[in-house]
């Protein structure tokens, strides 16, 4: 990092400050370069990393604590997909010419309490100077047993199609953010309204499924560029989705939004931000799998089933008509 503004802490004192309190096991007091991480025996580690901008993943003026637990969040919600329990995770943070001490703070305060309540502390990273906006990067670090990590391509001709929680309040809440004065989603009480901005805000990683998920599921990922389009990358290879639009579970604020403007449930089918997994179990093992998860904390609906064929992810309405949601996922470019 470039010198310190006057009323700013160098990238030395910034890191002892803020990040150094959040090290784990092998990190050091985040005094070297690098640290080190032991797999316990008979368990391979699984990685991954995502990255969130101010202005593409997240609003600027979002509270710093929200922001933190976001950029953790969506990581950790990988893992859970793959059935992996988390470990640790490096943090490489773009500060934004205009960062404050108060910013960071928060931003500090909100790591420290997600990365306690899912028991992932910080192992390193990196602090810079954007150019531009604001940028956070993840790179998260889960372990399970040898051999077991979940894939997103294994679904078979015939398996339920399941997910977790509820789909489509975070693409409402974005909604909702972009144009809050929206006829269907103005009327929506207050509460509602609170429910739905407070899941875009805040991700819901189902740590709770990662071991459930190796025991059942054929495939799974998470579902973060919208349900369709999520679904249409699990398949492929002559598997097609079949989607029952009535059993894709929705929140009692999704419902009351999509009451009052039934146009609103494509972009809960296609919208992003969600979170949840989804998944494939073999046809006669879906209701050990909902009862499991269930006593686990975490409700799951078979919406769905794995037919053989090529295309899009197949909706059908209640009405029997079948339909294709082909612009259903998220891209950057």
């Amino acid at each position: 990092m470039s010198a310190a503004a006057p009323d700013r802490p160098g990238e030395d004192a910034l890191i002892a400050r803020y990040f150094a309190p959040l090290a784990g096991e092998g990190a050091d007091g985040l005094r070297d370069d690098a640290a080190s991480l032991t797999p316990r025996p008979g368990h391979d580690l699984v990685l991954t990393a995502d990255a969130i901008v101010a202005g593409v993943h997240y609003f600027p003026e979002d509270p710093p604590e929200s922001v933190a637990r976001k950029a953790l969040g969506v990581n950790l919600s990988d893992l859970a997909a793959k059935g992996a329990a988390p470990r640790a995770y490096l943090l490489s943070l773009g500060l934004a010419p205009d960062w404050t001490e108060a910013w960071l703070a928060g931003f500090s305060a909100g790591l420290a309490e997600a990365a306690s309540a899912f028991g992932c502390p910080l192992l390193g990273g990196d602090t810079v100077r954007a150019a531009g906006p604001a940028f956070i990067n993840v790179t998260a670090l889960g372990e399970l047993p040898s051999g077991s990590m979940v894939r997103r391509q294994g679904a078979r001709v015939g398996d339920r199609v399941c997910v977790s929680g509820t789909i489509g309040d975070a693409a409402l809440g974005l909604a909702l953010r972009l144009a809050p004065a929206g006829a269907a989603l103005a009327r929506l009480e207050p509460e509602a309204r609170a429910v739905l901005l407070d899941r875009y805000l805040h991700p819901r990683p189902r740590l709770a499924l990662a071991p459930l998920l190796r025991r059942y599921a054929s495939a799974a990922m998470d579902v973060s560029d919208g349900l369709a389009g999520d679904l249409a990358k699990m398949m492929g290879g002559g598997r097609r989705a079949e989607i029952r639009e009535a059993d894709v579970p929705l929140s009692p604020a999704a419902r009351l939004a999509v009451a009052a403007d039934p146009a609103l449930l494509d972009t809960a089918l296609t919208g992003g931000d969600d979170y949840e997994i989804l998944c494939t179990v073999p046809p006669g093992a879906e209701a050990a799998f909902r009862a499991e998860a269930a006593a686990a904390g975490v409700p799951v609906a078979v919406i769905g089933v794995v037919g053989a064929g090529e295309g899009p992810p197949l909706f059908t309405t209640e009405e029997g008509v079948s339909r294709n949601l082909r612009a259903g996922s998220f891209s950057h470019f």
